[in-house]
């Protein structure tokens, strides 16, 4: 047995030194093709997987909190309002109006199934609508009764149903794959239910600083940021593509309160909106007319854009505030609007209206006169939460007026659409000559993708 072993181990010397060349250039040739494959692990993977998306998305999200634009490839609403206004049946195959508007009859499509192979039925509903009072009259029937009538009650409707976890119904994808970390969710991977499209993967950062490094990295080939000097670095980059659009489903607003004796008049307001370097203002995106998206069927397109005008805005306030009456403003926003508030505040101090910056808490209403911030625009051009009097939470600044709570209580109990579109025609005439805020612009965002 010693031997034996001896004579291996001899055996092994002698092929060590008579190979000892190629032995040594072969290992050194497999250590750095190791390192080289860890090192390049996600451009080796998006080369494999060059037919799925990897996109890259900012924020902290769990289960109970997606970003819609994931919700919507997996789940659809019981109804959808199209670009022109009117309803289209999606999980359902018809609905009934009863007992002059407060009761809505759904009859549900006997033919779906949610993602994970379960049947939709009228029981799932009554889940998703807590606050409302329901009954279910067979598999397929839901009545839904309301406090009083609400003609445009459909249009609540068209919310993506989804079941825990992150299970939807008749969507494009389904989620395959759910990775976590400390309860947050960092990579959802969704599979198409449909041949002709591609797996989806979304990976999840904290910060844009985060995002463009994975980029960089390629770990994601796809990423959406909202500054331009972000996006222009990208524009030399053989293998990647940078385009712009609008985001109309939010609006950078100035909202005023109305607590402010000397806002409330109108005069005052006017001057402020003077003093807006709106010029300034298309460097970050699409300047608003009013706050209905240009995008909807209801926009008003008679409406006009305001006007930079310095020495006008001078002369309003010189005559409605005299100088003992003079108060500084408090400009509040959040730290990522700085720069934008900045120059207002220039223009602002150059119209003789001081104002003080201060920045925002993001876990708690603000004490402001102006608040800068965005403003998450309601597809449909129903506002009532926002401005009607009546609203104590949605109306932040406090805001009244006589013709905007009838129009904005007619447009919301009016079904027909030519009605309601003449009604938030005229709502958007209105509150532009007695603006609760100021609509400033739709960010632009810049999409960078790979090639």
């Amino acid at each position: 047995m010693k031997a034996r072993v001896r004579y291996y181990y001899w055996l092994i010397i002698v092929f060590a030194q008579k190979h000892f060349r190629l032995i040594l250039v072969s290992f050194l040739i497999s250590f750095i093709t190791i390192v080289a494959l860890i090192s390049l692990s996600p451009y080796v993977e998006t080369f494999f997987v060059s037919k799925k998306t990897v996109y890259g998305i900012i924020g902290k999200y769990d289960y109970n909190n997606i970003p819609e634009e994931i919700i919507s490839k997996i789940s659809n609403g019981l109804l959808y309002v199209n670009e022109k206004g009117s309803l289209v049946p999606i999980l359902v195959n018809s609905w009934e109006i009863k007992d002059g508007g407060k009761q809505y009859r759904l009859h549900l499509r006997n033919d779906l199934y949610w993602s994970n192979g379960k049947k939709l039925l009228a029981e799932d509903i009554v889940s998703q609508f807590r606050n409302i009072k329901t009954k279910i009259t067979d598999d397929f029937i839901i009545d839904f009764f309301l406090d009083k009538p609400l003609a445009i009650f459909p249009t609540y409707l068209q919310k993506p149903l989804i079941k825990s976890p992150l299970i939807g119904v008749a969507g494009l994808y389904k989620i395959s794959q759910i990775k976590t970390k400390f309860g947050y969710i960092t990579e959802l991977r969704l599979e198409p239910n449909k041949t002709n499209l591609n797996p989806v993967i979304y990976k999840f950062y904290n910060d844009e600083a985060q995002l463009v490094a994975a980029y960089k990295k390629a770990e994601v080939n796809s990423i959406t940021v909202n500054k331009k000097s972000i996006a222009d670095t990208f524009k030399n980059w053989k293998n990647s593509s940078v385009g712009r659009s609008v985001d109309y489903s939010k609006l950078m607003t100035l909202f005023i309160n109305f607590s402010n004796e000397k806002l409330k008049e109108k005069e005052i307001r006017e001057a402020l909106n003077n003093a807006i370097n709106y010029d300034y203002l298309t460097e970050n995106g699409e300047v608003a007319v009013g706050p209905v998206q240009p995008t909807s069927w209801a926009y008003n397109q008679n409406l006009k854009r305001s006007t930079f005008d310095i020495e006008l805005a001078k002369k309003i306030f010189k005559k409605e505030v005299p100088a003992s009456q003079s108060a500084v403003l408090k400009l509040v926003t959040y730290y990522e609007y700085y720069d934008i508030a900045d120059e207002m505040k220039k223009t602002f101090d150059s119209a003789g209206i001081s104002a003080d910056i201060q920045m925002a808490s993001p876990d708690k209403t603000p004490d402001f006169d102006l608040l800068l911030a965005y403003w998450k625009v309601p597809a449909d051009p129903d506002q009532y939460y926002f401005w009607h009097s009546t609203q104590k939470l949605g109306n932040i600044g406090n805001y009244k007026n006589v013709k905007i709570d009838k129009l904005l209580e007619d447009g919301r109990n009016t079904l027909n659409l030519g009605d309601r579109k003449k009604i938030y025609s005229d709502f958007q005439r209105v509150i532009l000559d007695d603006p609760p805020a100021l609509f400033l612009y739709y960010p632009y965002v810049y999409t960078i993708k790979r090639v």
